[in-house]
């Protein structure tokens, strides 16, 4: 195997989707359902962390989905995707999601999120992925958020196991008495 066949650019898997908004998507509020949006997303992510790998990829985490700004009926929704990411077996691929008005040629930010992806091989277990060349100060700069946002998430998921386990509902009952609640037992 040659060196570029163990490492890939980021440019080498750089997707975008682009779809337009039909009223079929919509909800009964008139604006796109965030499910549409979520679906196209994890398409985003496939194709892009599947031609970074080589190889079919499957949606492990999805972090940052915040609906910043409602989607309109008509307007083009473009989703950009690019690894952010490489571990062993995972990739991590942002998305960022814009909509366009194309009447008006006005352009918001939708939202911008985060999916974890683990390459598969022909025996349907976790296999390998090419290393990430980082072009530019950009691809370094997301690599190293990835790696933050990695310590993060493991650490909040520690943090979470640890406090289910110590949870004691009657000494934590008085942190209800400020909330929207009622406690019926």
């Amino acid at each position: 195997m040659t060196d570029t066949l163990h490492f890939r650019p980021v440019s080498y898997s750089r997707t975008t989707l682009t779809e337009l908004m039909i009223p079929s998507y919509a909800n009964f509020g008139g604006k796109i359902h965030g499910g549409i949006l979520l679906s196209l997303m994890d398409k985003a992510a496939y194709a892009c962390a599947a031609k970074h790998a080589g190889n079919y990829c499957v949606t492990v985490t999805v972090e940052g989905v915040h609906f910043l700004q409602p989607v309109e009926v008509g307007e083009l929704v473009s989703l950009k995707a690019s690894v952010n990411y490489v571990g062993n077996t995972s990739l991590m691929v942002g998305i960022r999601v814009i909509a366009e008005n194309v009447k008006t040629g006005k352009i918001k930010h939708t939202n911008t999120s985060y999916f974890t992806m683990v390459a598969k091989g022909e025996d349907d277990k976790p296999t390998p992925v090419p290393g990430l060349i980082l072009e530019t100060r950009e691809d370094g700069r997301r690599f190293l958020e990835a790696i933050k946002r990695r310590e993060l998430s493991q650490r909040y998921q520690a943090e979470l196991a640890t406090s289910k386990t110590i949870l004691q509902v009657e000494k934590e009952l008085h942190l209800l008495q400020k909330e929207r609640c009622k406690v019926a037992f």
